[in-house]
């Protein structure tokens, strides 16, 4: 469970605060009603209405929906929740293994809304219905000298509550990671003219006073004439740089054309990392460069039994039934992308001298494409495992993929922060950010933010300038 101190950033330590959850809030994390320190947590009964019409949904939002109604119908027992449930005891019995530390109470909000607030917020016309009547729960609360914070992932509504003078917050407990903040994989380093030379002739440099993240790149220059560099790698194990590997010409026919698609092709290539994230915009070559790998380790190597490719796209898991046909009919359109980038690998010179075709591989079962939706409860051994635009992805959602992982399985996240069509995550609590900030002191993964654009000179112009 969770018991990190939202609460306690956006309260005072004098005073305790009465939180009024949305719903979406509950359906992003169920156990947000844990996160609010020593303050109250206020869930309107419209709140729960609303999520009970999500609990027949198999996706993401329907088993949080789920979950949330087990969780109030076992607090029940501990008290009243419209008099108010203490949660210290309520998390003890729902997660006695993980001991948490929380206080304050839940309280499911029934009472009627005065005259005054009704009216102030339209209520003749509106009515109280969803977001309205969460929004006057909350300013009764305040008409009742209470303090009182609206938490919400809809922008629009916290500008709503912002216009009636009320106190709004996004949820973000434990999953913000400021996308200037986030690590971008490699950096600079001078060092002398001696120590590169040496570098060249030994193939590592021992250099133990060094603070850098496990699998870091560096690009090594020459202090006193930085025209001569190399490309290295942090082994955290020796506590040396040695060099990445170079792949000259490239894999299944694609070459690296800068040194972040080089150090790229390195972390996807090295077997001991299992886990890699590639952040970058449209055209920098993520999922290009992690197909083409991947198809190196399956069918080269064998390494691998297969490779699984899943691209997150945010109505997905509610359309996807909806659609006609087969299953491979109702991911065509979601998974285009995906099936051009095999087509071109699989289209270059190397792959005709291999005489090896996209529908080969499908019907041998060498490749699979398929939707997120239906990773939960498997157990993936011996895969080569990538999610394209894994920033549509929440972290919770991301955490059920990752833990699918079986023994030998190599997962690569791709995603660029600035495209987010989910409208409850933003470009700091997405899944692709927030697994390279959780891992980046990991010796299990690794991670590159690609820069360059090298689709084309125009597409590169274009995502920087549109």
């Amino acid at each position: 469970m969770q018991t990190s101190t939202f609460g306690d950033r956006v309260t005072s330590i004098n005073e305790k605060k009465h939180f009024v959850i949305d719903t979406n809030v509950i359906l992003h994390d169920p156990n947000s009603i844990f996160a609010f320190g020593d303050n109250h947590v206020v869930i309107p009964i419209k709140v729960i209405e609303e999520a009970d019409r999500f609990k027949r949904e198999l996706n993401e939002k329907g088993k949080n929906a789920r979950t949330f109604s087990r969780m109030l119908d076992a607090m029940r027992k501990f008290g009243n929740l419209a008099q108010g449930v203490p949660l210290q005891i309520a998390a003890q019995e729902l997660y006695p293994s993980a001991k948490p530390r929380v206080g304050g109470d839940i309280r499911v909000y029934v009472q009627e809304i005065s005259e005054e607030i009704y009216q102030s917020v339209g209520g003749a016309r509106l009515g109280l219905q969803g977001d309205s009547f969460i929004l006057m729960t909350a300013l009764e609360l305040i008409r009742q000298k209470k303090k009182a914070v609206l938490v919400s992932k809809d922008v629009s509504f916290r500008v709503r509550a912002d216009a009636y003078g009320l106190a709004a917050e996004d949820y973000n407990p434990d999953n913000h990671v400021s996308i200037d903040e986030l690590e971008k994989g490699w950096q600079e380093l001078k060092i002398s003219a001696s120590d590169l030379e040496s570098f060249y002739k030994k193939r590592e440099l021992v250099m133990e006073k060094l603070e850098a993240f496990p699998h870091q790149y560096f690009v090594l220059k020459d202090e006193a004439n930085e025209k001569n560099t190399a490309l290295a790698r942090y082994d955290s194990e020796g506590k040396r740089v040695i060099p990445i590997m170079e792949f000259p010409k490239g894999l299944w026919g694609l070459t690296a054309r800068n040194k972040e698609q080089r150090f790229a092709f390195d972390m996807l290539m090295n077997d001991k990392i299992p886990l890699v994230t590639l952040v970058g915009k449209a055209g920098t070559g993520k999922t290009l460069l992690a197909l083409a790998a991947g198809l190196t380790k399956v069918l080269e190597e064998s390494l691998y039994t297969k490779m699984a490719v899943s691209r997150s796209i945010f109505p997905l898991g509610k359309d996807i039934g909806y659609l006609p046909g087969e299953m491979e009919e109702k991911l065509r359109p979601w998974m285009q992308p995906i099936f051009d980038n095999f087509e071109f690998l699989l289209s270059s010179k190397a792959s005709r001298d291999r005489r090896v075709n996209y529908k080969t591989i499908m019907e041998f079962g060498q490749v699979e494409i398929e939707a997120l939706t239906y990773i939960r409860g498997r157990t993936i051994p011996n895969q080569w495992i990538v999610v394209d635009e894994a920033q549509n992805l929440t972290p919770h959602e991301i955490k059920t993929i990752i833990t699918r992982v079986g023994e030998g399985t190599k997962i690569v996240l791709t995603g660029d922060p600035y495209q987010i069509d989910n409208p409850y995550i933003d470009a700091s609590n997405n899944a692709v950010t927030y697994v390279a900030e959780k891992f980046k002191d990991s010796p299990l993964a690794a991670h590159m933010v690609m820069s360059k654009g090298e689709r084309s000179q125009l597409a590169d112009i274009a995502s920087n300038i549109l």
